[in-house]
């Protein structure tokens, strides 16, 4: 006896995705367990489609996270009012940038591939090298200032990164502090000054005194 027609389960391609989806899904992985765990395969499980289907949307990884970066500086990167002193809006733009991906600090573990940029943030780039070359830096040495900028960033928020969730994982000390609790005075008298504060020290928010004096010594040296 044939079934009733509303007992058949409708034909026909699954529910279509759209890329919205797919890089919100996207981030949800990443801001739970991190850039490493964001594989094609289980991106496309959990937005309940295919790899290929997701092909259509993205061409590889590498364009997703730049989606994903792009997604991000727009909702996230606030272009800040720049003052008219060339020096000080290298400093202004730098500091907004840091802020920015020191939130997000994954942003920055896919940056550091140094290949992908978010068009978003190339205003800030731009911000960068323009205020060099305003300072009196030719063209190239402006490009070579803000590498030097950039990896300054970038390193002391993978340090500081790194630091914050290795003491989320326990309260014994680092292998660091043993290091500085056991130090030689007669061998390395000036660190022994400050051993028993390096921790606090070396903790402490400096960024922005060490951008100004970065960006004043790449304006000296020219």
């Amino acid at each position: 006896m044939p079934q009733p027609s509303g007992s058949h389960k409708p034909l026909g391609r699954p529910p279509r995705i759209s890329r919205e989806e797919v890089v919100a899904t996207a981030r949800r992985i990443i801001d739970a367990d991190g850039v490493d765990r964001l594989t094609m395969r289980r991106l496309a499980t959990e937005v309940g489609s295919t790899p290929m289907a997701l092909y259509h949307h993205v061409r590889n990884k590498e364009e997703l996270l730049v989606l994903l970066l792009d997604d991000y500086a727009t909702h996230a990167l606030r272009r800040p009012d720049l003052p008219a002193e060339p020096r000080e809006r290298v400093v202004t733009a730098a500091a907004a940038l840091h802020e920015a991906l020191a939130a997000c600090p994954w942003t920055v573990e896919v940056l550091t591939s140094d290949d992908l940029m978010s068009v978003s943030a190339l205003w800030f780039v731009e911000q960068i090298v323009d205020g060099l070359a305003d300072c009196g830096l030719t063209p190239e040495q402006a490009v070579h200032g803000y590498r030097t900028i950039w990896y300054y960033t970038v390193g002391e928020i993978v340090v500081r990164t790194t630091a914050a969730r290795r003491r989320r994982d326990g309260d014994r000390p680092t292998y660091r502090e043993q290091v500085f609790a056991d130090i030689d005075p007669d061998e390395l008298p000036r660190l022994s000054q400050v051993s028993d504060r390096w921790a606090l020290l070396t903790a402490e928010n400096t960024y922005l005194d060490g951008l100004r004096a970065l960006v004043q010594g790449l304006l000296v040296t020219r």
